[in-house]
């Protein structure tokens, strides 16, 4: 499937600040289930700085906007030739050992709730099953709500009140696949459309874990499938601040406001 993106994040200042450093992963990720056709990222006022792939195989573009400003505008687009790989992530170079992924974050901070959570999953037969009853269970656990947690809500948390959003999926995930013993990473990235149908108005997000004799396997609770050829993998982390997209800081003692719109299209090859 060719896929077209379109993803604008704007940042709004109360007061004109003094300058802006950021960090973004948002470069498609090299693997045999997608391709990077075009793709191009500007930042309004904008100098792009160092650049390098890490550990994980992401690419990160340092960014630097010089002020007074008092609005910034990141804006991605691009084509992606994407492919069906059931979820499995053939042929990405990473050099980070599965290993580093079992640990911890205070956003994944395992809890007696989550750990209960995490045990109630069967394992029917072998590592892949045991992945899909935690992605299930985590999708029977946290409902699906727009609006109904934000950028700093804990897995903990989520499953508390019993909803949240893609993030909120991913990072309970990653928190009871490390407790049952499976290296698990937070992913972010784009979707051409969610469970209804519906297109999304943010970018999306889903775990990988990384199972015996596959490698490193995706599994999206908030759609309760393994991402395929509608799914674009930017990059990763131990939680969703680690991966996110666009990380950075500001000079300012003002309000920062963001909005962020996506389109994802599909189109003729």
């Amino acid at each position: 499937m060719l896929l077209l993106i379109d993803h604008v994040t704007r940042y709004r200042y109360g007061h004109p600040v003094r300058g802006v450093v950021q960090s973004h992963r948002l470069t498609p990720s090299r693997f045999d289930g997608q391709q990077v056709v075009e793709w191009n990222v500007t930042v309004s006022g904008g100098t792009p700085g160092g650049a390098f792939r890490d550990g994980a195989g992401d690419w990160v573009q340092g960014w630097t906007i010089k002020g007074p400003v008092d609005e910034i505008e990141v804006r991605v687009q691009g084509k992606v030739s994407t492919t069906d790989l059931a979820g499995v992530l053939r042929g990405h170079r990473e050099s980070t050992p599965p290993l580093a992924y079992l640990r911890q974050t205070p956003a994944t901070s395992l809890t007696p709730e989550l750990l209960d959570l995490a045990t109630r999953a069967t394992e029917a037969d072998g590592s892949l099953a045991l992945a899909h009853a935690l992605a299930l269970a985590v999708s029977q656990a946290v409902a699906y709500r727009p609006g109904s947690t934000n950028a700093k809500t804990t897995a903990a948390e989520a499953l508390a009140q019993g909803e949240g959003v893609c993030q909120d999926h991913a990072q309970v995930l990653c928190t009871i696949a490390r407790a049952r013993g499976m290296p698990a990473r937070y992913v972010s990235g784009y979707l051409l459309a969610d469970a209804e149908g519906q297109a999304h108005e943010a970018a999306h997000a889903w775990a990988e874990l990384h199972l015996e004799g596959l490698g490193w396997v995706g599994f999206d609770p908030a759609n309760e499938c393994c991402p395929d050829d509608r799914y674009v993998r930017l990059g990763s982390g131990l939680d969703a601040q680690e991966a996110a997209p666009i990380r950075g800081s500001a000079r300012t003692v003002g309000e920062e406001r963001l909005d962020v719109t996506v389109a994802v299209l599909a189109t003729q090859q």
